[in-house]
């Protein structure tokens, strides 16, 4: 018999799904029976937030949906905050889980694993959240999520189905196939006229790019080229230029220099952006309009008409409007002026940053030179600040962390246990720090039964130093930040692990270049580091 369960795999495979995260239980024991013989691999980590955020790293640079197998229940309430932190980051997301059987469902006589209602639970994390109920729903709800992905803006999707219909005879629904799916929006052509025209006659042009720009990185570059326009990129926009691009403004907007860059411009293109108070904080006008010329550009409807107004609201994809903006766009001599306000705002922000910050900076830095083809994955940690703060990654999609949005802890190890499995060979950092790592420590049980080659580093000042620094000054006492740190030099074999410390810069360009297979923890002493580093340039 062809099960639901085995119908829902093969749909799954038809349609490019290679790896799938989970952690076995009895109520999912039959999607179990479905992966056999198919394709797809399975990787086990050992909590399902775990298993989030590797579907979170496989996804940011496979630009594939991370699918996740998890149990009803506590299986579905420890991967919420993963799906926060996608949703926040606009990741796709695909979480397939088990659900109490219907006559179950909502009875409140406690059978195994139940929620009152665990969809919509969910719905507060997901674009969406449905409960299958009969096979003929199987592939329509795929379709509908794959097409999300594919078109919209990419949020995490949960799909549950009761135990009970897991083996439910599928056996007359049609052979599994490609789906055929509908493309991301393109703008229409008098908006892109328009655009086109006002940028054109800028004195003072901008282009701010957002995550939701990643793959218009070439048209964006060339764009704000043959215009001499800086370009503003968010955190999760860092790469759409490269951070050494005379036109680059690797800068959160809450400094100084980028709130000048923005009032001061006549015409802004922003791309993908929401603009919001995590890279922008409380820097943007209170009455929603700058005094320039703004059109914005969004694949959500909703999201165009939050925060800043556009005098030119745009539905469509990032790219596809960059690209005819291009087209459209008269020839021109490129404003030298933007490169030299793009250096003042860089050098502005970079002359400013206190020593941690510094150093952490001079350490990412580093990395992106010894290790040009890296991807660079943060957790929220004093060195992912400096960041997020000024590092200018040197390609789309080689820095991404979860130090903004939802701004979880734990993120960077299994995260990057996705990236690496993802990544098609490229070296993959993850970034954290002793207090972080300690929310998600067994994932390197799993990364060494996925035989990646991470190389972690852990920024250890021996509890969570940034929250500590906070409270003091805000003459609040220290209380709960001085925390308990293994001994990662024993602990980094009892998983598998190589180790190696790393003190000062030279030590660390060592210990990133050692070739040694398998995964490495690199441990840095923030005290030492920071004061080897002071007053040092790459």
């Amino acid at each position: 018999m062809r099960s639901l369960a085995t119908y829902l795999v093969e749909i799954l495979e038809a349609n490019g799904v290679d790896t799938v995260f989970g952690i076995p239980g009895v109520h999912t024991i039959d999607l179990y029976r479905g992966l056999e013989g198919s394709g797809i691999r399975h990787v086990t980590p050992r909590h399902e937030q775990g298993a989030g955020f590797m579907a979170d790293g496989y996804a940011r640079v496979t630009g594939k949906p991370g699918v996740c197998f998890i149990i009803t229940g506590p299986g579905m309430t420890n991967i919420v905050t993963a799906m926060g932190q996608a949703y926040g980051d606009s990741i796709p997301m695909l979480v397939i889980s088990s659900v109490n059987s219907v006559g179950e469902l909502g009875s409140g006589r406690g059978h195994l694993h139940e929620l009152k209602d665990q969809s919509s639970l969910i719905r507060e994390v997901s674009a969406f959240s449905h409960t299958i109920l009969d096979v003929s729903e199987v592939e329509p709800v795929l379709t509908r999520a794959f097409a999300l992905f594919a078109a919209g803006r990419p949020r995490p999707v949960h799909i549950e189905i009761p135990v009970g219909l897991l083996n439910t005879d599928a056996s007359s629904m049609p052979a599994a196939r490609r789906f055929v799916l509908p493309g991301a929006p393109a703008p229409a052509p008098q908006a892109v006229k328009e655009i086109a025209t006002r940028l054109s006659a800028a004195s003072r042009p901008l282009i701010v790019a957002g995550g939701g720009a990643i793959r218009a990185a070439s048209a964006i570059q060339t764009l704000a080229e043959r215009l001499g326009a800086p370009v503003v990129m968010t955190v999760n926009a860092r790469g759409v230029v490269p951070g050494d691009h005379p036109l680059a403004v690797p800068l959160t907007g809450d400094c100084a220099a980028v709130t000048a860059l923005l009032d001061g411009s006549d015409a802004i293109l922003a791309l993908g952006t929401e603009f919001g108070p995590t890279d922008f904080a409380d820097r943007l006008p209170r009455n929603g309009r700058l005094s320039g010329w703004l059109a914005r550009v969004d694949l959500d409807a909703e999201q165009l008409m939050r925060g800043l107004q556009a005098d030119l609201p745009v539905l469509a994809d990032a790219k596809h409007t960059a690209t005819e903006v291009l087209e459209a766009l008269p020839e021109r001599e490129p404003r030298q002026a933007g490169a030299d306000l793009a250096r003042a705002a860089r050098q502005e922000v970079e002359g400013a940053l206190n020593p941690v910050i510094a150093a952490g900076l001079q350490m990412l830095d580093t990395l992106a030179h010894d290790v040009p083809d890296a991807v660079m994955v943060g957790d929220s940690t004093q060195p992912v600040y400096a960041g997020c703060t000024a590092f200018g990654a040197p390609r789309p999609g080689s820095f991404f962390c979860s130090a903004t949005g939802f701004g979880t802890l734990g993120y960077a190890l299994p995260a990057a246990v996705g990236a690496a499995l993802g990544s098609r060979g490229r070296p993959v950092f993850g970034i954290i720090g002793d207090g972080g790592l300690q929310f998600t420590i067994g994932e390197m049980a799993s990364a060494t039964e996925a035989a990646t080659s991470i190389r972690l580093i852990v920024w250890n000042n021996s509890g969570y130093g940034e929250i500590k620094t906070y409270m003091i000054n805000a003459g609040v006492a220290p209380v709960g930040v001085d925390t308990y740190t293994p001994n990662f030099e024993v602990l980094a074999p009892g998983f598998g692990w190589g180790y190696r410390k790393a003190s000062s810069m030279a030590a660390f360009r060592a210990a990133i270049s050692d070739p040694s297979p398998g995964n490495l923890v690199i441990e840095i002493d923030e005290a030492s580091f920071v004061a080897s580093s002071a007053g040092k340039q790459l």
